[in-house]
This record gives structure tokens, C-alpha cells and sequence, in this order.
């Protein structure tokens, strides 16, 4: 039973995520506007960030979108695909889930983060007002 259930979802992963990736790409909201000066500064803040993520992850797509919004260029790991990334994400944060945001600071110390309504949160409090 436990694999008929698998096959059904991941068939239906299958073919409902080009229309999800599609549906991404047509509604790409417009990125923030801010000076180089400020933008640059945002740029080297996003180096210490990384984005764990499933392409046709619904929750991942919101993210993105944020991202996008608020004019992040945040690296983007495919944690579904590839398997060093989702070791990665199982060794470091403890589960693989996505969205994971893995938040580096200046010493090296890594946090993982969950749960899109927390990254998106956080992303907008970090950077929303720069």
C-alpha cells in the first residue's frame, strides 16, 4: 500500500510540476529597487546564505518568490537531485526538509532555518529595509 501511495504522488509531482514552474515564471513579481551602494551591500550579505531546496516545492517556490521580491541573490541548492546537497542538509540541519535556509555568520557557525513563513520572515527582516 505504502508504494502505490509513493508512485501516485510522485506521479502527480511528475506531471503537475512543469505547471508549477511555469506558474513561477509567470508570476515573477518585480525586484526591489535600491541604490549599488545598498544593493552591494545586500549581495555580500546573501554570500553567507543558502537556499535547500526541491525545484516544484510549492513552499520552495514561495521563497523564491520573496527572494525575488526582495532582490536576493541567494545561492539555491537542489537538495531532490542532488545527494550531496541533501546529505549536506541532513548532516547540518538535522532533517531533509525544505525550504532550509542555511544562515552562516562571520565566525563560520551555521543555523538552519524551516519552514517558509520563518525564512520569509527573516528574509524581510534582514532585508526589507535596506
Amino acid at each position: 500500500m505504502k508504494f502505490v501511495v509513493r508512485s501516485f504522488f510522485r506521479a502527480l509531482r511528475v506531471a503537475l510540476g512543469p505547471f508549477m514552474l511555469l506558474w513561477e515564471f509567470v508570476t515573477r513579481p518585480k525586484g526591489l529597487v535600491r541604490p549599488l551602494a545598498r544593493q552591494q551591500q545586500v549581495d555580500q550579505a546573501c554570500l553567507n546564505l543558502a537556499l535547500y531546496q526541491f525545484k516544484t516545492c510549492p513552499f520552495c517556490i514561495k521563497v523564491r518568490q520573496e527572494m525575488r521580491r526582495l532582490s536576493l541573490d541567494i545561492e539555491c541548492l537542489d537538495a531532490q537531485r542532488d545527494s550531496r546537497n541533501r546529505d549536506d542538509l541532513a548532516r547540518g540541519g538535522g532533517q531533509v526538509k525544505v525550504p532550509c535556509l542555511k544562515i552562516t555568520d562571520a565566525s563560520g557557525a551555521s543555523e538552519w532555518l524551516y519552514e517558509s513563513g520563518k525564512i520569509i520572515e527573516y528574509l524581510r527582516g534582514r532585508f526589507a529595509g535596506i
